[in-house]
């Protein structure tokens, strides 16, 4: 009764939660619901019915969600040796359960008499596109396989699990172990004024003078981009590219490569085990895209499109660079530095430059304003939430009724211990019982620069665009009406639809009108300069084909490698990213460059043989946002069709369905090509 994670309702109980919690409550929860299973079972007999089967199975995985949810959280945010071992530990028993509950027959074939009888027929839309989601799981999860072959599959699931966990525990060690302590200034020639400041925090922090470059993505964005000393940039690069492999400073120590050699192995005897000739084809089952073909298709003509304009790029870039490398050549830890120096010659403007405009507090509380402008609700802080750093704040939103929509956890800096990137995931699901509803509440979680000692946090614009990003996830999940966890929220949505409304939000960090909103210089309280804005704006598609030929790169490897594994001979990924580099990269990176071991997105989260939807989902945002500004980006009615069609709409329609229903006609190219200045 006295364990936090036991809780029935609320919000969990960070500042209460310990590690020996997690394993007594995942037993206990896990226990409750194979009992539940068989009585749920047992009462819906042979004419199961919406409320005697599905309602019973959604709060039963609410139930186990709300005690998993804080403790893989936690495990991204608040990483420490104990809890690590207690989170494996409960993973293994939670891949255990849900591979037999996706092996269920009996489950299974209640499923799926309720879907195809007379009782089924009368449901509504977004229950019947629950249990077929559902219909889908089950096969996935091997319902239909003999009983070896069964076995065979739990055991990969279990595999792959720990597998993906260990990728992504070397990835945050080896980011971790790596520190430069520089106690000369003249070391750091170069580096602005903020990015000095939070080096010597960083330092002071350890007990140190000086300044203390990390390889948290702050500080090394900071030194790759600014940093005069060549040799540090390439110092930097080395240990960066090559993080959890067995080049650079460390070796061999927390080597990704023989996980990344199994989990291949493993994904694609899964995808054979269910009758899939790869894990390419098992990966589309649950996506917009049909078969690989298209996918290739679809990457092989955006290179196609991209690679002049990427090509006049990088000459560009080659000989504005050649007076200051004297004849060398460009390597890969020049271009954001000299990129960088030629943006602010032809537009004079950088990012530093801009980072005063753009005081964290202005940007969250504008960004707030921008949305309550496009869907009519309020964002308003919430004090005294139980959190899990003093980082973290906690809002509510509310509609024009005043009544609560969703809540949100958002972790917005940098530091030790935290997981890379920046992502939302769900702490609770919107579920309507019949005597409650349960709203969603969402993480927001970024690796933005940190405040200083005493000042707010200063963001480039590439942080305010991260931080829209992410926040456009959030509010897919916490604006959805669907009552039904399994389809609410991102919960349902094909995967490579899901990056939509993240990837549409980013449009208004372009816009003047929404500028004005979230930028203030963190003195004066004065607005971005209006020509600042202007320039901006032109600024936006600097490098943009070098920047989509990047994009290219990272989603042919991921789908090649997927699609071309050979169980004979196996694939060596660092020989196809070169073939891929090849192909579409105007930018050879260094031999010792291990990209692929830190490529956590494929092997440690859920984009294997999908790293293509961002590409993907970014002709549907593209798109969508033209409709915008054909309106106008406030547009009140333009706002509410996007979100009764796409933000509430949740999984519970095929995402063209919704997306047509917005657009009124289908998706088209051109949008993306125009949006990143590439003629169609």
């Amino acid at each position: 009764m006295d364990n936090p994670l036991l809780q029935a309702k609320g919000l969990p109980l960070f500042s209460r939660i310990r590690a020996e919690h997690i394993a007594p409550a995942m037993g206990q929860v896990l226990e409750e619901n194979r009992n539940a299973l068989r009585v749920v079972l047992k009462k819906a007999g042979v004419n199961p019915s919406w409320e005697s089967l599905v309602e019973p199975l959604e709060e039963m995985e609410d139930r186990l969600s709300r005690v998993w949810s804080p403790v893989r959280h936690l495990h991204s945010v608040r990483d420490s040796e104990e809890l690590r071992k207690v989170y494996e530990q409960a993973l293994a028993w939670l891949t255990e359960y849900s591979t037999e509950l996706a092996q269920n027959e009996d489950l299974y074939h209640a499923i799926k008499k309720l879907y195809e009888g007379p009782k089924g027929e009368k449901l509504d839309q977004a229950q019947r596109k629950l249990l077929k989601d559902m219909l889908l799981q089950f096969r996935l999860g091997g319902v239909g396989l003999p009983a070896e072959k069964k076995a065979r599959y739990a055991q990969i699931q279990q595999e792959l699990s720990q597998l993906a966990t260990r990728f992504e525990q070397n990835l945050l060690d080896a980011t971790q172990a790596w520190s430069k302590h520089v106690t000369s200034l003249e070391k750091l020639s170069g580096l602005p004024e903020s990015s000095l400041n939070m080096l010597q925090q960083a330092a002071q922090e350890e007990d140190k003078d000086g300044w203390l470059l990390t390889l948290q993505m702050p500080s090394y964005i900071a030194v790759i981009t600014y940093a005069d000393d060549r040799e540090l940039r390439r110092e930097i690069y080395e240990a960066y590219s090559t993080r959890a492999s067995c080049q650079g400073p460390f070796g061999m120590k927390w080597d990704n490569t023989g996980i990344i050699e199994q989990i291949l192995r493993l994904r694609h005897e899964q995808a054979n085990l269910l009758g899939f000739s790869s894990y390419a084809e098992r990966s589309l089952a649950t996506k917009m895209a049909e078969t690989p073909r298209e996918v290739m298709n679809f990457l092989n003509d955006l290179a196609t499109w991209a690679r002049p304009g990427a090509e006049r790029e990088f000459h560009e870039l080659q000989e504005f660079a050649a007076i200051s490398l004297d004849g060398d050549r460009l390597q890969a830890w020049d271009i954001a530095y000299y990129s960088e120096k030629l943006r602010e010659q032809r537009f004079n403007l950088s990012q530093q430059t801009l980072k005063p405009w753009f005081p964290a507090d202005r940007v969250i509380n504008g960004m707030f304003e921008i949305v309550k402008r496009l869907y009519g609700i309020d964002i308003v802080e919430v004090k005294g939430a139980d959190v899990w750093h003093p980082d973290v704040s906690f809002y509510e939103i509310r509609d024009a009724a005043g009544q609560v929509r969703g809540q949100f956890y958002l972790d917005p800096y940098a530091r030790r211990n935290k997981r890379g990137g920046a992502w939302m995931d769900e702490c609770t699901n919107r579920f309507r019982r019949k005597r409650e509803l349960q709203i969603p509440v969402a993480y927001l979680v970024c690796n933005l620069s940190p405040p200083g000692k005493d000042r707010s946090a200063l963001l480039t614009h590439e942080e305010v665009i991260t931080l829209f990003h992410e926040f456009g996830h959030g509010l897919h999940h916490m604006l959805t009406l669907v009552d039904y966890p399994s389809v609410a929220g991102i919960n349902g949505v094909e995967w490579d639809a899901v990056e939509l409304p993240s990837q549409f939000m980013e449009n208004w960090c372009w816009e003047k009108p929404a500028l004005d909103l979230i930028s203030g210089h963190y003195e004066t309280g004065e607005p971005l300069p209006a020509e600042w804005t202007e320039r901006l704006r032109q600024s936006r598609n600097f490098q943009a084909a070098m920047q989509l030929m990047r994009q290219l790169e990272f989603s042919l490897f991921d789908f090649r490698l997927h699609m071309e594994y050979d169980p004979q001979h196996g694939i060596n990924p660092q020989a196809l990213i070169e073939e891929v580099r090849e192909q579409v990269a105007v930018v050879k990176p260094p031999p010792y460059n291990r990209f692929q071991n830190g490529f956590s997105h494929i092997f440690a989260g859920g984009y294997a043989a999908g790293y293509y939807s961002y590409k993907w989902a970014e002709v549907l945002s593209a798109d969508a946002f033209s409709r915008f500004e054909e309106n106008g980006i406030f547009d009140r009615q333009t706002g509410r069709d996007f979100m009764q069609n796409i933000l509430e709409r949740g999984g519970s329609e095929k995402a063209m369905d919704l997306f047509i229903r917005f657009r009124g006609r289908k998706p088209q190219i051109e949008s993306l090509l125009r949006h990143n200045g590439i003629a169609a």
